[in-house]
């Protein structure tokens, strides 16, 4: 059963890592897919490609999630393009970590922007088509240092918090027109960003989780699609944690 079936989702950040894995399942699934990246690389064509492939409209935009005009011009191009928006994920984010003494205010202005003023602005560009058609599911992507706090990441633990206070305000505003609104909040997921690490870290990182293994970018896009779907349709206001416990 295809649990999306004829739904357009905006993914942004979708190029590589958790957003890349969120487009192709969501697209086995039967949504059409609008995604996001900075610029048109081989990333974006390849992934257009691979999801064109299992029968479904697929178009990479590149659009800049922080800028209040680039998000609205971006909603009004997928609504010409694909005629409705049924699912938002809000998943582009930066890291510009570094013990609080030490950090700039650029770099803590810059964090907030792209991971706390992407989420504002493109769930304002989507509210007009979703009260109009009475329905829709926006995902933000939070995280669990935005639940419990990370030393040397002050910057990035309060845009995630303040996504988490953002998500459950929109769920009570938007309830009573059927769109909802959650967070995901992932512990470690390997990706290509977490690869830097090394595999010594990264095994280290397992060892200190209930379940004994890192997630994967599949385990964050299953819960998506969970929530995308009408399988969550009670389901609005919360923060999901998929971190193998370790906020247990």
């Amino acid at each position: 059963m295809k649990l999306l079936e004829n739904k357009t989702a905006i993914i942004t950040g979708a190029s590589r890592g958790i957003g890349r894995a969120i487009a192709k399942l969501f697209a086995n699934h039967g949504a059409n897919i609008a995604f996001t990246s900075l610029k048109r690389d081989d990333n974006i064509v390849s992934l257009e490609k691979e999801l064109s492939a299992l029968g479904v409209k697929a178009v990479g935009y590149v659009s800049d999630a922080s800028d209040f005009e680039d998000s609205s011009s971006l909603a009004e191009k997928v609504m010409n393009d694909f005629g409705s928006i049924d699912v938002l994920v809000n998943n582009a984010g930066i890291t510009k970590d570094n013990l609080l003494m030490r950090m700039s205010e650029d770099d803590f202005n810059a964090v907030m922007k792209v991971n706390l003023n992407s989420v504002f602005n493109l769930t304002k560009a989507c509210l007009r088509p979703m009260l109009k058609q009475r329905s829709g599911s926006i995902i933000n992507m939070s995280s669990v240092v935005g639940v419990k706090g990370n030393a040397g990441q002050s910057n990035y633990s309060a845009s995630k918090a303040a996504i988490n206070g953002f998500t459950k305000s929109t769920a009570l505003e938007l309830g009573s027109r059927n769109i909802r609104c959650n967070s995901i909040a992932p512990g470690f997921i390997e990706t290509e960003m977490t690869s830097a690490l090394g595999k010594d870290k990264i095994d280290e990182w397992a060892q200190s989780i209930p379940l004994k293994r890192n997630g994967s970018a599949n385990d964050v896009a299953n819960v998506s699609l969970f929530l995308a779907s009408d399988m969550s349709s009670y389901v609005t206001g919360q923060v999901i944690n998929v971190c193998g416990g370790m906020l247990t």
